[in-house]
């Protein structure tokens, strides 16, 4: 375990520390390792797609409603339905407990990002006239919370039973001592290090996001999205035989699944 040491009155900890000299993270992964995923979909009825994802510590649960009428009719797009996204983090997600208003600048641009991410997707020309809306609330955080609610909100679409053109997943990637590590946790997150949060389309490869905290190197960017692409191919492999399990149940459910 990495120690503490306390720099102007807070704890930090050296970068160095976050890999040990045997390749292995503070969690005991290796830098190409991402954490155990696991997800249920359609766990709440009143929704029309939801779905609970947990990926390592982080908890996300995203609920899809429509496709149904606009709300306000001065939002309608007579060639294609609109995509809104709400997002918001529990008081008791972290060990802050703090309180975060609807409001809140970063919520509202991460709202906006998945937003926009879903329009690029989501085949809205089949739904003129109607609205499609994604609500995503982290429960625990320990790192990683936008990309497992990008995850989260794939899997809910799906569930609705949306047609999307591919499918989406997100990874969020960081850097120590000229090292990629897939799937950042609170702790490595907190070592203020270069981060990088990555959706890709999987069949393309085409990056649909990314956002970066801390300055990178020029030259170390094409090895941090090549990681973060094989990242998000990894979530990929995980969540689509999620998904076939889950459709294997419910066709087994009704009698109708394949001998």
């Amino acid at each position: 375990q990495p120690v503490g040491c306390l720099v102007g009155g807070s704890a930090r900890m050296s970068k160095r520390e976050f890999i040990s000299p045997q390749g292995l993270r503070i969690d005991g992964r290796k830098p190409g390792e991402i954490r155990r995923i696991d997800c249920t979909l359609g766990p709440f009825s009143h929704a029309d797609g939801s779905a609970v994802l947990e990926q390592g510590n982080t908890k996300v649960i995203a609920s899809v409603y429509g496709p149904r009428e606009a709300k306000r009719k001065g939002d309608v797009l007579h060639d294609r339905a609109i995509v809104t996204c709400e997002m918001s983090i529990t008081s008791f997600a972290t060990s802050e407990r703090k309180q975060r208003s609807k409001t809140d600048r970063r919520l509202k641009e991460r709202s906006l990002a998945i937003q926009q991410i879903f329009e690029s997707v989501i085949s809205t020309h089949l739904y003129p006239r109607s609205q499609i809306s994604i609500f995503v609330q982290v429960v625990q955080s320990d790192g990683g919370d936008m990309a497992a609610s990008i995850n989260a909100s794939t899997l809910a679409l799906i569930d609705a039973g949306i047609p999307m053109q591919d499918f989406l997943t997100a990874c969020t990637i960081g850097f120590v001592d000229g090292t990629p590590i897939l799937d950042i946790n609170y702790t490595e997150s907190a070592s203020s290090g270069p981060e990088v949060t990555a959706a890709i389309v999987t069949k393309s490869r085409k990056i649909s996001y990314m956002q970066m905290a801390d300055k990178l190197p020029i030259q170390h960017l094409e090895k941090m999205m090549l990681a973060a692409t094989e990242g998000c191919l990894m979530v990929y492999e995980i969540l689509k035989k999620k998904i076939k399990a889950h459709s294997y149940s419910l066709l087994h459910a009704r009698g109708t699944a394949p001998s």
